[in-house]
């Protein structure tokens, strides 16, 4: 019981950070890189982080998880990393690496979907998936012209993050509920 709610309190702390990193995005689409690496390279790296605790309680609780949310944590950490540890590739990770966060972050959220049902109902679940999808094809989109989709999907990146936050805050809520 206390590991959930730990689990719900680092899944709420990322809802408010995406969101306001979302807010930023929203404000300077178009702002320096290097000022907006760290915070992106933060938000990666707790991803990452509570990505695996997802996998590991699941693992210890039920003897099966999704593997997705272990490889996307482990990427999340990864990109994390390396963009805290080295802010002068900051250009690249954002154009090259975050799409990769993207699309495995979403694929290791999807993996989530049928704990999500259980635990916060269908509005969430279905709520979680639509946000998710977007974040897919974000992810793709930026894959096959990082540059010019990096600065021309500014602002939905901006909304897509603040909608994951908002899915974060709600996951989280839900859990700290059920307590």
């Amino acid at each position: 019981m206390k590991n959930r709610k730990a689990l719900g309190w680092g899944e709420f702390i990322l809802g408010i950070l995406l969101i306001i990193i979302g807010i930023y995005t929203l404000i300077k689409p178009y702002g320096t890189i290097r000022g907006v690496t760290f915070i992106y390279g933060l938000a990666a790296l707790i991803t990452g982080i509570i990505d695996i605790i997802f996998y590991v309680k699941l693992e210890n609780r039920f003897g099966v998880s999704p593997v997705p949310a272990l490889v996307g944590g482990i990427i999340s950490i990864i990109a994390g990393l390396l963009i805290l540890f080295n802010l002068g590739i900051g250009t690249w990770v954002i154009v090259v690496l975050f799409p990769i966060w993207f699309i495995a972050h979403c694929i290791a959220r999807l993996a989530h979907l049928p704990f999500i049902r259980i635990t916060s109902g269908t509005g969430n679940y279905y709520f979680t998936l639509f946000v998710n999808i977007i974040g897919l094809v974000l992810g793709i989109m930026m894959i096959f012209d990082p540059v010019i989709s990096f600065f021309s999907i500014g602002y939905l990146i901006g909304i897509y993050l603040i909608f994951l936050g908002i899915d974060n805050i709600v996951f989280a809520l839900n859990l700290l509920d059920s307590l």
